[in-house]
């Protein structure tokens, strides 16, 4: 599978630096701008940032950091992941990702979601009672827009539009826009009725539970009559030189993030023994490049997919750790996985 693609993504976690204090918001953004160039020069395929609005996080607009990205990068791909459809203006977001498509020389896409945490429902003056009808009525509305021509459309979400332009368009005509999807049944239906390319959220337990939603999204778009795109998925983990550090440097600050957000959602403190069980069994991609390659290729080949993105943080690791990380999955881990399903 040469044409396998291979992406990085990130929310932005705030690191530590080499005394272990936590960095600033802002010098966390820049970070991730490095991280990015980084994998620009290793060769990674596309480098996706997640919207998020908890302090845990620096990344609340990535269209902005993505476009700080566009003037510093050469070849990558600039993706979000996800851009929360719900809580923002269509309108508005199709410009802004435009827009960084024109800064990057047409490398911007898109990955539309409800995303995991609800906090920009509130910030932006959002009932969350209306989760449904808000990501419904906007994705019809920015599947519109995608076509490039003069717009008129009718919701209960915003102000009508007839006959709107809007600027600016694309040079290439053309905007990659994908659905991200965590599980949903409906969703997956949605994404094929519209003909947008599926990418999965695959963040706990076997990856081989997400092969019906995969077969659901082509069987849907045959009787839809839309295009069924090769699937993407993205997971987390984390790459260091060996097994035992790349565990040893995640789990005490995942752990921290994970038990932060499981009060919140009246989930129990982790166990060490059930991280270490997702590591070997489930949906956590840590370790070796060795031990990270056999696993991607293994998903990759048990769920047919396109696109593997590793969500290379998850918690405060140090920036040290993080740029090796990077590293080691531009040199290494891709190298080895398509090394692997070549064999």
């Amino acid at each position: 599978m040469s044409d396998l693609v291979f992406g990085l993504d990130t929310f932005g976690d705030v690191p530590e630096d080499d005394s272990g204090a936590l960095v600033s918001h802002a010098r966390a953004i820049r970070q991730v701008v490095d991280e990015a160039v980084l994998a620009d020069d290793l060769g990674v395929d596309v480098f996706a940032l997640g919207e998020h609005h908890r302090p845990e996080y620096s990344v609340s607009t990535p269209e902005t950091v993505l476009a700080g990205i566009a003037t510093r990068t050469k070849r990558i791909r600039l993706a979000s992941g996800v851009t929360v459809l719900s809580s923002d203006d269509p309108v508005r977001v199709f410009q802004r990702f435009a827009t960084v498509d024109a800064l990057s020389g047409g490398r911007a896409e898109v990955i539309l979601g409800r995303g995991s945490f609800t906090e920009s429902f509130p910030l932006f003056g959002y009932d969350l009672s209306d989760y449904d009808v808000l990501f419904e009525e906007k994705t019809e509305l920015f599947v519109q827009l995608l076509e490039e021509k003069p717009v008129t459309w009718k919701g209960t979400v915003r102000a009508p539009l007839e006959n709107a332009e809007i600027f600016p368009p694309t040079e290439s005509g053309h905007l990659t826009t994908w659905i991200g999807v965590g599980g949903s049944p409906q969703s997956v239906l949605r994404t094929a009725r519209h003909g947008l390319p599926l990418m999965l959220a695959v963040i706990g337990g076997s990856p081989e539970r997400f092969a019906p939603y995969i077969d659901l999204y082509r069987r849907a778009a045959e009787q839809f009559g839309t295009t069924a795109h090769p699937v993407g998925m993205h997971s987390p983990g984390f790459v260091a030189d060996t097994d035992e550090e790349a565990r040893e440097v995640f789990w005490p600050r995942y752990r921290v993030i994970r038990d932060r957000i499981g009060a919140l959602r009246g989930w129990p403190p982790v166990r060490r023994k059930e991280y270490d069980a997702e590591i070997e069994h489930g949906s956590l991609y840590i370790g070796s490049p060795e031990t990270v390659a056999r696993k991607i290729a293994r998903a990759v080949r048990e769920l047919g997919v396109g696109r593997f993105d590793l969500i290379y943080t998850g918690g405060s690791q140090p920036i040290s750790a993080r740029l090796r990380a990077v590293e080691l999955y531009g040199t290494k881990v891709i190298p080895m996985v398509r090394d692997i399903l070549a064999s």
